[in-house]
């Protein structure tokens, strides 16, 4: 009994030292490597998680906030944070917009490694959802360009994972061991799934954190129907079954497998060798399952989107003066995406399509050790490099159904065959520190890409052959006005040089064809952020604004059908509009704001509220055009949350409410107005108000609950193929030891 009870009051000693520890903005002194190690998979009490990017717009999801908000992904785990809105163009697909721009222009990284690759999409994306939220210690959003630590794609901001490490607790036995399990349900979309876990290791010396986690999700019921702010008419994306409030074509069922092994071979040098795989099936494209204007029997499905991440990561810390942090990554990933298109009960055939990005990359990440007499001047430099490398294989095939049952390849892939694209880059940035008072960043990254592909004549594909090297830097200052209080300013560039799926893709997207363009050039941008950042005792608040000026802005321009490629299997001709890509002829530019407030009050009671606004407008994509100027596509409206919660740390009890909301968003692109995504005049605004409550004994249960719109609101974020969930509840139910 009295080492039970040992147990359970050192696990709570770590529990309140964790925060503390991961909260300190001063590098580490020199300690025994056992007073060093904490559990990181032990939940915290307090609040306050400093962002790395203190100096920054940047904030912090932890891991408490996964468990008791219950988001459906990664992505929607994003929602309350500020600057972040998240649009799905289908139920098991998440793409979060960081200051307006998402896809391709927000980079997306777990445990340091760079996840976007060359055929990122030049408007919302899937992938961000294939990273397994159960898996995650922590989501840290970095607004505003990001592009000399992260290269290219970091123009609107970067994603930030850290995965859950094992825990290498010491204890009275060698050997540790922490299994758990999880059962998760949501009534909305029929959602059943779960996850096996274990935490294992060695003394303090070698730990084994993985697990498998399985979930099958029906059809998502909404709150009903939304109505076009022009005509009042009934929005006809997504169609509904016949009970009015079930979105067909959503659904999907979901695999996921990780296993992360840490040595640490002695207090200075910790090596790690992860492995994460992702594999989801029979997820439907929500707005072409099918489309409005088709057989109710068309739709795109996406078979299989896989994603597989193996890597090694060499950690060195209290290393040599110009190496004390050193972080060392070599990885190979998989992409791989199956698609099928059924074109009507009346076709003789379907589509199918295949796509493989195969990469392989590396990564140095750096710091030196402080330099400087202690309260004047302090000096610190990060430096690196990063380099990717991938390979695709793309193709497709026209499969006749009975009585023929042949199987043909199609003229092409959604991707030239073959095409291989470098991302690489060094940089560095410094740090002084000025009588505790001034805080400047400087830094800068050279940056060379290279792009190839064969062409193919037959469907009239130009090859492509381009390089592209370009620099870019930044800087920033952050002045303590009175302790707790800071005036934030920052100055960074940013670039992104054209992909594959710029360069060589044909598609079909929610405003319709999309073709390639070759000869595009990469876009720029400076953005400026200022802003003031609070820490006191009783609450903290972040406001900053921004602008940020994009040359060359790679936009969506109307083709002509009579430019049409051939080959039947893009759907160019038959398509009610048809876009190819070009840069933009002049600048750019997204203004607004974002923040959020906390505030710590007595008996554990919490509050918090987040405001985000962008306006974003660009020169017309036709020349000579009337309006010259015209809105940014899907860049959103006003919105923000609102939370009060309460908790109680020695019961392990807590409640809370908590609101979204957004303004209707009327300002559209061109393209916007093609989208069946998009309610014809705009999207409509909403407000959703979620209860939740649980209960936590760390670490052996925890019961989570939450009552998900309560009044059962028919609301869509702007850009969505799908309306959100009606009223339901989501139940998360987890047992360990």
């Amino acid at each position: 009994m009295s080492r039970s009870i040992a147990r359970v009051v050192c696990l709570a000693v770590l529990a309140w030292l964790g925060p503390v520890l991961e909260a300190s903005s001063a590098p580490p002194a020199p300690r025994p490597a056992r007073a060093r190690r904490t559990a990181r998979t032990v939940v915290p009490h307090d609040l306050r998680v400093k962002p790395e990017h203190s100096t920054r717009a940047a904030s912090v999801v932890t891991r408490r906030d996964l468990e008791e908000r219950l988001p459906r992904s990664a992505p929607d785990a994003l929602r309350f944070e500020p600057g972040v809105y998240v649009q799905q163009t289908a139920h098991g697909q998440g793409s979060p917009y960081v200051r307006g721009l998402t896809g391709q222009q927000t980079i997306m990284m777990f445990d340091g490694i760079r996840l976007n690759n060359s055929t990122f999409r030049q408007g919302p994306n899937q992938y961000f959802f294939t990273i397994d939220s159960r898996t995650v210690q922590k989501l840290e959003v970095l607004r505003g360009s990001a592009s000399t630590r992260y290269g290219s794609d970091a123009m609107g901001g970067a994603l930030l994972a850290t995965p859950i490490d094992p825990s290498m607790q010491l204890g009275a036995r060698k050997w540790q061991v922490h299994p758990r399990g999880m059962l998760r349900s949501a009534t909305a979309d029929g959602e059943l799934g779960g996850r096996a876990q274990l935490d294992l290791s060695y003394k303090d010396k070698l730990g084994f954190f993985g697990g498998v986690g399985y979930r099958d999700v029906s059809l998502l019921r909404a709150g009903g129907h939304i109505y076009s702010l022009a005509d009042g008419r009934e929005v006809k994306t997504p169609l509904f079954a016949a009970d009015g409030v079930t979105q067909k074509g959503t659904g999907f069922k979901e695999l996921t497998a990780d296993a992360r092994l840490v040595w640490q071979a002695h207090d200075k040098l910790r090596v790690t060798f992860a492995y994460y795989d992702y594999r989801q099936s029979d997820a439907p494209r929500t707005d072409r399952c099918p489309p409005a204007t088709a057989p109710q029997t068309e739709c795109l499905t996406y078979d299989e989107q896989y994603r597989t991440l193996v890597y090694t990561a060499l950690d060195l810390r209290d290393g040599p003066a110009f190496a004390e942090r050193l972080r060392f990554t070599v990885n190979y990933q998989n992409q791989h995406e199956r698609r099928r298109y059924d074109r009507g009960a009346d076709s003789t055939y379907r589509i199918i399509g295949r796509d493989e990005v195969y990469t392989g990359g590396t990564g140095l990440n750096v710091r030196t050790k402080e330099w400087g007499p202690a309260g004047k001047l302090r000096f610190s430099l990060n430096y690196g490099l990063d380099l990717y490398h991938d390979t695709i294989v793309s193709k497709a095939w026209n499969l006749y159904l009975p009585p023929v049952n042949i199987l043909s390849e199609g003229t092409r892939g959604q991707y030239l065959n073959g095409g291989k694209y470098l991302s690489s880059g060094l940089w560095t940035e410094g740090t002084f520190k000025i009588f505790d008072r001034l805080e400047l960043r400087i830094g800068g990254r050279g940056a060379f890409v290279t792009a190839n592909a064969p062409g193919d004549p037959k469907t009239l594909s130009a090859g492509v052959d381009k390089r592209w090297a370009t620099a870019v830097g930044g800087g920033g200052a952050a002045l303590r006005l009175v302790d707790g209080v800071k005036w934030i300013v920052n100055l960074d560039q940013g670039f992104r040089a054209p992909n594959l799926d710029d360069l060589t893709s044909r598609q079909q997207t929610g405003a319709g064809y999309q073709g390639e363009n070759p000869n595009l050039r990469p876009e720029k941008s400076l953005a400026l952020e200022s802003g003031i950042r609070v820490e006191r005792r009783v609450f903290e608040l972040a406001l900053f604004g921004y602008r940020t000026a994009i040359d060359g802005l790679i936009a969506r321009a109307p083709l002509d059908k009579a430019n049409c490629p051939p080959g039947f299997e893009t759907g160019c001709a038959g398509s009610t509009a048809t876009y190819v890509l070009q840069n933009l002829a002049g600048r750019s530019f997204i203004r607004g704001f974002d923040g959020a407030l906390r505030l710590f009050l007595p008996a554990g009671v919490g509050m918090r509220a987040t405001i985000a606004y962008a306006w974003g407008d660009g020169p017309n994509a036709v020349p000579g055009a009337t309006p010259s100027r015209v809105p940014l596509s899907r860049v959103p409206p006003l919105n923000g949350t609102f939370e009060v919660s309460w908790r109680a740390p020695a019961t392990g009890f807590y409640a809370a409410t908590a609101l979204r909301w957004a303004r209707k968003q009327d300002r559209l692109a061109l393209s916007d107005v093609d989208d069946q995504r998009i309610p014809y005049g705009g999207t409509p605004g909403f407000a959703v108000v979620d209860l939740r409550a649980g209960y936590r004994w760390q670490p052996h249960v925890l019961v989570a609950a939450v009552l998900e719109n309560l009044a059962n609101a028919a609301y869509r974020y702007h850009g969505s193929s799908i309306n959100g969930p009606g009223r339901g509840l989501n139940l998360l139910l987890e047992f360990g030891f």
